[in-house]
């Protein structure tokens, strides 16, 4: 009697436990499926104090660009978050980041996509933003890569403001990175911004006369310009500034930093149409002084 209690009260406890694994397991999945504006209320429990999200610039391309700071945090991380664009290959900030990245981590790539439509991508920033808090909640070191630096027109900004919104508690610190332009302008010998300079950092206009306003201004004011994003539309900037006398004094970059980069004056690039991560440093004239 007393054996069949014992063999009967083991099964309940196997029962139990199976039903305790069975319900984390449909937990993370649920939070993984469930819509962004209702993970919200997923019970999240209380961050602990030594646990934290990282959000870390890793540079425009080349390994040797990471700072101290960057390399410390991906190998003391135990998970390792990055941007994915589309549904499979590898990100552009896993790949520069890929010698610090051990079997031992957690690899967490989240779907951020390259679009324009707004509702889409608050879509994905909250739900990567609630992955990334619930990794945080369970104890873990977390990072989240990103190219260039971490504040420049980076993902990474988007899901602070996203995690300050809807994690609040959850501690967050930022590692700056080497920008894209200020690689070219080193591998280009050529100085962003002396004392009186200003610069002006914006990504490239759709529009051809919304960037011939701008190169007025900047012209008038001696400010400096960078032009990110150039891509397609140097066919019609390659032009605009040969119109405006700047293109000898331009520098063109493309893909910085990786096996294929190209850095060189913008008036020995041709006219045909170039990648996404491609930019231009311009400016009216150098300064004059006396050495």
């Amino acid at each position: 009697m007393q054996g069949n209690f014992v063999f009967q009260y083991e099964i309940m406890r196997s029962i139990v436990r199976s039903i305790l694994r069975l319900s984390k397991y449909i937990f993370s999945i649920a939070v993984q499926l469930i819509p962004s504006r209702l993970s919200r209320f997923i019970p999240y429990k209380s961050f602990p104090k030594k646990s934290q999200l990282i959000l870390v610039g890793v540079g425009p391309g080349d390994s040797s660009l990471m700072t101290l700071a960057a390399v410390d945090a991906i190998k003391k991380a135990s998970v390792v978050a990055f941007p994915m664009s589309k549904g499979n290959g590898r990100g552009m900030a896993e790949t520069i980041a890929a010698k610090l990245i051990t079997k031992r981590k957690k690899i967490m790539p989240l779907f951020l996509p390259m679009i324009t439509e707004l509702e889409p991508l608050k879509k994905a920033w909250m739900k990567a933003a609630d992955l990334l808090a619930l990794e945080v909640s369970k104890g873990e070191q977390v990072v989240f890569l990103c190219q260039g630096d971490v504040s420049i027109f980076s993902t990474a900004s988007y899901l602070l403001r996203v995690l300050h919104s809807r994690h609040p508690d959850c501690s967050v610190r930022l590692i700056p990175g080497v920008t894209s332009f200020a690689a070219a302008a080193a591998e280009g010998c050529w100085p962003l911004a002396f004392k009186h300079d200003q610069l002006l950092i914006i990504s490239t206009p759709d529009k051809p006369a919304e960037l011939e306003k701008i190169i007025e201004s900047c012209c008038l004011k001696n400010h400096v310009l960078v032009l990110l994003k150039l891509g397609h539309r140097w066919t019609w900037v390659k032009p605009l500034l040969e119109r405006k006398n700047l293109l000898e004094k331009a520098l063109f970059a493309q893909r910085v930093g990786w096996h294929d980069q190209e850095i060189k004056n913008a008036n020995l690039v041709g006219i045909e149409e170039k990648p996404y991560f491609s930019l231009l440093l311009v400016r009216r004239d150098w300064p004059k002084f006396t050495l």
